[in-house]
C-alpha cells in the first residue's frame, strides 16, 4: 500500500467529479474541486442560453439513470432534489399513425403497441422483472468482475445480441415497436444495429419501464447544487475559474482524481504516467458528436398525436430504417439530411422553471466529430414533420454546433458528449480492461469521468468508483465504511 495521503484534488466539477469529491469528503479526506469554468456542473448546468429570463439545460436534461444509480440511491438524491416522474418515459412519433410511447407501465406500453405489443413484451419483460440485475451488469463497475445476477446478465446479453444484429426485426411485423427501440438505442450515437448501441438502448428502456425517466425541478443544475452543498457541508472546497494545465500545479495534493477526458488526463499528468499507459489512452477513440438546438416557443408544441405531450422525452426520426440510415450517415462522417433528433420538453412537468408565456424546448441531433454545421433548419424540419405549425410558435432559437460544445466543455472533444466512442470494446475496456479501470499506474492518479467505466450518463458512478479506489489504495480506508446518507 502506498503511504497515507493528506488530501485530494478533483479536476472537473461534472457529476462524476462532484460524486468523487463527496465520497472523499465524507470519508474525512480534505478535498478541493478545481473547475475551469465560472460555474460548476459540467454536463449538469442550467442557464439563460437563448433569451433573458428563460432557462435551458445546457447539456443533460432528462435523467434515466438518476434512480438506477447506486451512488445516487445511497446519496439519497431523490430526497435532496425534487423530481417529477411522468407516467410516459419517452415517445417516438410516426407519420400517418399514432406515436409509439414507452410508459412506466410495461403492460400499458404493450397494449398500445398493437400488433407488435406481445413481441415487445417478450423482449422487455424478462429484463424489467430483473431490472436490479440489469443495472448491476451495466452500471455495477468494471466489466472484469462476476455480476451479482447472472441470469439478468445473460438475458441482457441475448437481447442485445438480437437487437444488435441484422436479425433485429425478427418477431416484429409492424413498425411501432422497432422504432421505439431504435429511438432509445440511438442515444449512444453509433451505427445501428450494433451490440454497443443495442445494449445501451435496452438498459435505458429498462429504466423507463422500471422507474421512469425523471425531470429535476428547476433544471439539471439542481443535481449539481445538491452534490456541491453536501461537499461543502463535509468540509470540501470548490475553486471555479481555475483551469489545471499541469499536475505540477497541484503539488500540495497527494491524490488527483480526474473528471476529464482521457486526452486531458494524458496532457495534464503525462509526466507521472508510464509510456505504455499513455499509448493505451492514445488509442482510446472519440466518437461522433452532438449539435444542440434550443428553442423558445410561445406555447405548447402542436404534436400531431396529442399524447406526445405526456412525455418529457421525444425521439424524432421516423421509422427504424430511417433512424438507422441517419446514424449510418453520421458514422460515415456525413450530415444526415433527415437526422435523428432527441428532444426534451420539460415545461409541462416543471412549469415553474420559466415564465408561463414561454415553453423552453431542448434538443440535439447527431453529427460527425468536430462538425461546425448549424443544424437548426434540419432539426426544425424534423419537428415540423411531427408537429405541423410549430415553426410559427418559435420566438427564440440558438444552435450550438458540435465544435462549440467541445469548446464549452473540454470533456466533449469534437462534440463527443460521451467522452469516448460508445462501442462494444470501449464499453468493456473503458479506458482499459481492468478490474479497477479508474486507477492509473501513476501514484495517486485516478480517472473518474465518462471516459472510465461505466461510461456516459448522469449517474455519478465513475466518480464514486474512482473515489472508492482512491480510498482503498491511497488512503487505506475501507470504502464500505463510508456512508453517503
Amino acid at each position: 500500500m502506498t503511504r497515507a495521503a493528506r488530501s485530494a484534488a478533483v479536476i472537473g466539477s461534472g457529476p462524476n467529479g462532484l460524486a468523487a469529491a463527496v465520497t472523499l469528503a465524507r470519508a474525512g479526506v480534505p478535498v478541493t474541486v478545481f473547475e475551469a469554468a465560472d460555474t460548476i456542473g459540467g454536463g449538469t448546468r442550467t442557464a439563460e442560453s437563448v433569451m433573458p429570463g428563460v432557462v435551458h439545460d445546457t447539456c443533460s436534461a432528462i435523467h434515466p439513470m438518476a434512480f438506477a444509480s447506486q451512488f445516487f440511491r445511497e446519496f439519497r438524491l431523490a430526497d435532496k432534489v425534487e423530481f417529477v416522474v411522468p407516467e410516459a418515459s419517452y415517445a417516438h412519433p410516426l407519420e400517418g399513425r399514432e406515436a409509439a410511447i414507452a410508459y412506466r407501465d410495461l403492460d400499458r406500453t404493450v397494449a398500445e403497441l398493437g400488433a407488435d405489443g406481445a413481441a415487445y413484451g417478450r423482449l422487455m419483460r424478462p429484463l424489467v422483472e430483473r431490472a436490479a440485475g440489469v443495472f448491476d451488469f451495466a452500471l455495477g463497475g468494471s466489466m472484469v468482475r462476476v455480476p451479482r445476477d447472472l441470469i439478468a446478465t445473460v438475458l441482457t446479453g441475448l437481447a442485445a445480441l438480437r437487437q444488435g444484429s441484422p436479425l433485429w426485426n425478427l418477431g416484429f411485423s409492424d413498425g411501432a415497436a422497432p422504432a421505439l427501440i431504435s429511438g432509445v438505442a440511438a442515444h449512444s450515437i453509433g451505427r445501428m444495429p450494433a451490440l454497443g448501441t443495442s445494449a445501451i438502448g435496452l438498459v435505458l428502456a429498462v429504466a423507463g419501464h422500471a422507474g421512469g425517466w425523471p425531470v429535476p425541478v428547476g433544471g439539471s443544475a439542481a443535481i449539481s447544487r445538491a452534490l456541491a452543498d453536501d461537499l461543502l457541508a463535509h468540509g470540501g472546497q470548490i475553486e471555479t475559474g481555475r483551469r489545471i494545465r499541469d499536475i505540477a500545479e497541484l503539488g500540495d495534493y497527494d491524490v488527483h482524481v480526474f473528471d476529464t477526458s482521457a486526452r486531458a488526463l494524458t496532457e495534464i499528468a503525462h509526466s507521472r504516467l508510464p509510456g505504455g499507459y499513455l499509448r493505451t489512452l492514445d488509442r482510446f477513440r472519440f466518437g461522433n458528436a452532438a449539435a444542440k438546438v434550443d428553442l423558445v416557443l410561445d406555447g405548447p408544441i402542436p404534436w400531431a398525436d396529442a399524447r406526445i405531450a405526456q412525455t418529457p422525452t421525444v425521439h424524432l426520426g421516423g421509422t427504424r430504417a430511417e433512424v438507422a440510415a441517419a446514424e449510418r450517415m453520421v458514422a460515415r462522417g456525413r450530415h444526415a439530411e433527415h437526422p435523428y433528433v432527441l428532444l426534451a420538453q420539460p415545461t409541462e412537468f416543471d412549469p415553474g422553471r420559466n415564465p408561463a408565456e414561454f415553453n423552453a424546448v431542448w434538443s440535439y441531433t447527431h453529427v460527425p466529430h468536430g462538425s461546425t454545421l448549424d443544424v437548426t433548419e434540419r432539426v426544425l424540419a424534423q419537428l415540423e414533420r411531427f408537429a405541423p405549425g410549430v415553426r410559427d410558435r418559435v420566438v427564440g432559437v440558438k444552435c450550438t454546433p458540435a465544435a462549440e460544445l467541445g469548446e464549452y466543455n473540454a470533456n466533449y472533444v469534437g462534440g463527443d458528449i460521451s467522452s469516448g466512442a460508445v462501442q462494444l470494446w470501449q464499453l468493456l475496456a473503458r479506458p482499459v480492461l481492468s478490474p479497477d479501470p479508474w486507477r492509473t499506474p501513476g501514484e495517486g492518479i485516478y480517472l473518474a469521468s465518462s471516459a472510465a467505466s461505466p461510461g456516459p450518463g448522469v449517474h455519478g458512478l465513475g466518480g464514486w468508483y474512482a473515489a472508492r479506489s482512491a480510498l482503498r489504495h491511497s488512503f487505506g480506508i475501507d470504502p464500505r465504511a463510508v456512508s453517503l446518507a
